[in-house]
């Protein structure tokens, strides 16, 4: 018995599947397009369109509209239809121009295009350029940077450092730990000039090194209330001096269970042996270049950006008191953060971001 709306009939010619296969590689310069190019492939294979969406990654609804725009109009209908307003002064074909060349050239001398140089290249005009980039979200004047874990266990990884934050163990405490090497106190090389109606503080460009500091943070995940304790080095030593301080915190019927990264001084023979004698210790290492699953850098991302970046320290016991200070303000107002997304969903995007990246630099 057929149920729901019935999907129109699909029929796509030679010359048609070429078009459809010529739209479906322009992922980069017309992603739109591509993407309705390759519903319409995958509906010829006679996919019905809740599969068609999974596929495609759109709503069944969508398959559907652009389904029937291509029984009624062909090609021509997966294209966008005339908005309303006053007729475009640039053609369809000068503005593909300009999102191939941006996306698929980079100018004389130069590694990207300014809006400047695209208009000598074009003959158009650096703000109809800039309006052409706008429209297609296009922003070559930005770069951004990433790093993929080439560590084999990562998906375990992964899961058991996200099933301790979203389902942590009865009777034990979770920490995040982590060093945050050679702190400097910096003074500046003349007084600042505060802040005033109309103009933003104002400091010289150099400045004075009067020594450095490391700190250890434990972040505690439930209660996001954070221990820390500076030291000169960061060596295995220290890192035991630190574990001897959360053993004193933390009640002797509880397990404790530590995340932190893979440095050398966390997996030296001195911890191993510390840790041999504390058993109700546990350590949790996160995959390599995997710093964002550790809670406790965000929490050292807020002590840089609202206590470090700025301060004027002149040595490093007052430098060392501002980082307490700002430990005791967070431990008093501050709360926990919330871990949000599950393993799978972390895992699916790598697996995304992957493929992107593979299909970026396979040849079609």
């Amino acid at each position: 018995m057929r149920t729901g709306r019935p999907k129109a009939e699909l029929i796509v010619s030679d010359e048609e599947r070429s078009e459809l296969e010529r739209l479906a590689r322009r992922r980069r310069s017309a992603p739109a397009l591509s993407q309705r190019a390759r519903m319409m492939l995958a509906c010829a294979e006679g996919l019905n369109n809740t599969t068609v969406a999974r596929r495609v990654r759109v709503t069944p609804s969508t398959v559907g509209r652009w389904r029937r725009r291509f029984v009624e109009d062909r090609v021509a209908g997966l294209m966008d239809e005339p908005r309303p307003g006053a007729p475009r002064q640039i053609t369809d074909e000068q503005i593909e121009d300009v999102v191939v060349r941006t996306l698929e050239s980079t100018p004389k001398g130069a590694t990207h295009w300014s809006t400047r140089d695209m208009a000598k290249a074009t003959g158009l005009s650096h703000m109809t350029i800039s309006r052409i980039w706008r429209a297609f979200g296009l922003q070559p004047h930005r770069t951004e940077t990433f790093k993929l874990s080439p560590d084999p266990l990562l998906i375990e990884k992964v899961r058991d450092i996200v099933g301790l934050y979203l389902n942590p163990p009865a009777h034990a405490v979770v920490f995040c730990v982590d060093v945050k090497p050679q702190i400097q106190a910096l003074d500046r090389t003349a007084p600042l000039l505060p802040l005033q109606p109309g103009q933003v503080e104002r400091r010289t460009y150099d400045y004075k090194r009067h020594g450095t500091t490391s700190l250890y943070a434990a972040l505690n995940t439930e209660s996001g209330k954070v221990m820390g304790q500076t030291f000169s080095r960061q060596r295995a030593r220290e890192l035991r001096t630190f574990l001897n301080r959360i053993d004193a915190h933390v009640p002797k019927g509880l397990e404790v269970h530590i995340i932190l990264d893979n440095a050398s001084a966390h997996k030296s023979a001195l911890i191993q042996r510390w840790l041999a004698r504390h058993p109700r210790f546990h350590f949790h290492f996160t995959p390599t270049y995997s710093s964002w699953i550790n809670l406790v850098e965000r929490w050292f991302s807020a002590l840089t950006t609202k206590q470090l970046r700025r301060g004027v320290h002149r040595s490093v016991p007052e430098l060392v008191d501002s980082i307490r200070e700002f430990i005791d303000v967070h431990n008093e107002t501050g709360k926990p953060y919330v871990w949000v997304k599950t393993a799978d969903e972390i895992l699916a995007s790598i697996a995304r971001f992957s493929q992107r990246t593979l299909d970026a630099h396979t040849p079609s």
